[in-house]
């Protein structure tokens, strides 16, 4: 896991906690860790972040990939991407594996071909 100072532009694959309130209807709600999608070159000069939901209720769902992070299993609910400003960063938490950003990557791939 990767650790250090905060800094102001989040890194793809790193796992930052995020407060969301306030949402509307079925969005993920509160304060929790996401996942940093978006490519370091929008990160860095962009004031949105793309960032996907992990949690710890997991379903069968080809939008899912599965992830252990700081000891927990879950995934990562990439049919609820979402774009915030910068500000609902609240602070970093470490990094995933490169095998789950390989995963990640390759389900995005997936989701958004056109075939």
């Amino acid at each position: 896991m990767v650790s250090g100072p905060q800094r102001d532009e989040p890194q793809r694959d790193e796992v930052w906690l995020v407060a969301l309130d306030p949402t509307k209807g079925v969005e993920i709600q509160k304060t929790r860790p996401f996942l940093v999608i978006s490519p370091n070159e929008m990160n860095n000069h962009l004031r949105t972040v793309v960032i996907a939901p992990m949690i710890t209720v997991t379903r069968p769902c080809p939008t899912r990939v599965a992830v252990r992070f700081q000891g927990k299993r879950g995934q990562v609910a990439l049919d609820q991407l979402r774009a915030v400003d910068r500000l609902r960063l609240v602070k970093m938490l470490g990094a995933v594996s490169a095998k789950t950003a390989e995963d990640v990557s390759a389900t995005l791939v997936e989701m958004f071909a056109r075939t």
